[in-house]
């Protein structure tokens, strides 16, 4: 608001005010404000350099939750709240998380693998499934229980 006034002095402040309905005692109060900042604003600006700081420190990798560890494991008592504003006013940004690499695609052009058990034979009743032969083979140990021959099973029993 001060640098509107600023910008155009030979208006006056008064009718400017005026016109805006601003108190004149604002208008001096946010003057004063700029001049001498309150405690707050003094300790922001001292805190804002510490998190600077620890940032560069980091490579500029910390984001305001390692930077509130950090500050918190010195000494500084300060809110986690007051960080994450402080780093965002002064545009100081961590790096985020990198997603996990997956290295296979798949084609999606490209043909499942069989999967000959599931294979609908279109005879009997409709949902039933044939079972494979190749499942049903002679069971190499021989504590495994023997599978009866090819019978119907339903689908839902296969998953």
């Amino acid at each position: 608001m001060t640098a509107l006034v600023d910008e155009h002095p030979h208006l006056g402040v008064e009718p400017v005010l005026r016109e805006l309905n601003i108190p004149s005692s604002t208008y001096y109060r946010w003057r004063q404000a700029e001049k001498e900042p309150c405690e707050r604003r003094r300790q922001d600006a001292e805190l804002t350099g510490r998190i600077r700081q620890v940032h560069e420190e980091s490579g500029g990798i910390y984001g305001s939750p390692r930077v509130h560890a950090v500050l918190t494991r010195s000494g500084v008592h300060v809110g986690r709240k007051r960080v994450e504003r402080l780093m965002r006013e002064a545009g100081l940004v961590g790096i985020n998380p990198r997603r996990s690499k997956s290295f296979t695609r798949r084609d999606p052009a490209a043909d499942l693998a069989p999967r000959p058990h599931l294979r609908d034979q279109g005879r009997g009743q409709p949902g039933a499934l044939r079972v494979h032969r190749r499942l049903l083979q002679q069971p190499t140990h021989p504590e495994t229980p023997r599978l009866p021959q090819p019978h119907r099973v339903r689908g839902e029993a296969l998953r």
